[in-house]
């Protein structure tokens, strides 16, 4: 039976009263990135969290664009264990992309749809603070701490944080960091509510080629055993590894299509939601 447009509403009330005044940290990367309809509508979703009282604050990445300039510049991309080996002149252009394109794009949007966006990097008040991975990735890095005062004045005067994954280390260079674990750190270090991943599948699935194998609901332990097994891999790890680091601090997270329509206000504001939820323990409700 389909649901009535007031159904809909009453069913979405509990959730909205629930999540009133929270901070929710949602990362987008992907097909959303490069396609400027779904752009479109993950911007207004998020705008609309905004207006029934949620903290949103926004996390990009950016791979594929990165990678399309890279070619534009005749420099072929190097890869290590998943991870884009960075040398200075693919940390400048991973810089421009990331700082100068993609988040400009993003402020640019909710601005467009009455919201205040604004546009920040690791580097802005030492923010996303790292070191080095290894010298054979370059200035790829790991996060050493997150300073979340900037995220705390901004989105409590209103704004919409968006945060591109550029790091600083302690003499002052910036580091291209993995987007989710950025994240996961974020979420944990300025206590949300909620950390949502926007990816372009429908979640965890048990059968890569089958979309209807959604996994609805995992546990720390259930998802551990997933990636021992082989059934969470690739892409995906570095997602559900930010999760279960987020997790442990109490914070319920969501793996989500991007691609589908409203899928934040389907997977928070809905009893049977759209994705794959991961929480520490089981609970009753999502």
């Amino acid at each position: 039976m389909t649901l009535k447009r007031e159904d809909i509403l009453i069913e979405a009330l509990p959730y909205i009263q629930k999540f009133y005044k929270s901070v929710m940290v949602l990362k987008v990367g992907g097909e959303v990135l490069v396609d400027d309809r779904l752009m479109e509508n993950l911007v207004k979703d998020v705008i609309l969290l905004r207006y029934v009282g949620i903290m949103p604050v926004l996390v990009h990445g950016g791979g594929k664009e990165i990678t399309e300039k890279m070619d534009l510049f005749g420099k072929k991309p190097t890869f290590v264990k998943g991870l884009r080996v960075t040398d200075d002149e693919t940390l400048e252009i991973t810089r421009m992309v990331l700082v100068g394109n993609v988040n400009q794009k993003i402020v640019s949007l909710i601005g467009k749809y009455g919201a205040k966006g604004v546009g920040l990097s690791g580097k802005d008040g030492r923010l996303i603070e790292g070191e080095k991975k290894s010298e054979e990735l370059g200035w790829v890095g790991n996060i050493t701490s997150i300073n979340p005062e900037i995220l705390e004045i901004t989105a409590g005067k209103g704004y919409i944080p968006v945060v591109s994954p550029i790091g600083v280390d302690p003499e002052g260079n910036s580091l291209n960091i993995n987007a989710d674990m950025v994240a996961g750190e974020i979420a944990v270090a300025i206590g949300a509510k909620r950390l949502l991943f926007l990816t372009d599948v429908s979640g965890v699935l048990e059968d890569v080629s089958d979309p209807d194998s959604l996994i609805p609901t995992l546990t720390k332990e259930n998802a551990l055993r997933l990636i021992d097994e082989g059934v969470i891999a690739s892409g995906m790890i570095p997602k559900v590894d930010a999760a279960l680091c987020a997790v442990e601090a109490g914070i319920k997270c969501h793996i989500i299509d991007g691609k589908r329509p409203h899928s934040i206000l389907l997977e928070l504001f809905t009893d049977q939601g759209v994705g794959t939820l991961i929480e520490r323990r089981n609970d009753e409700t999502r």
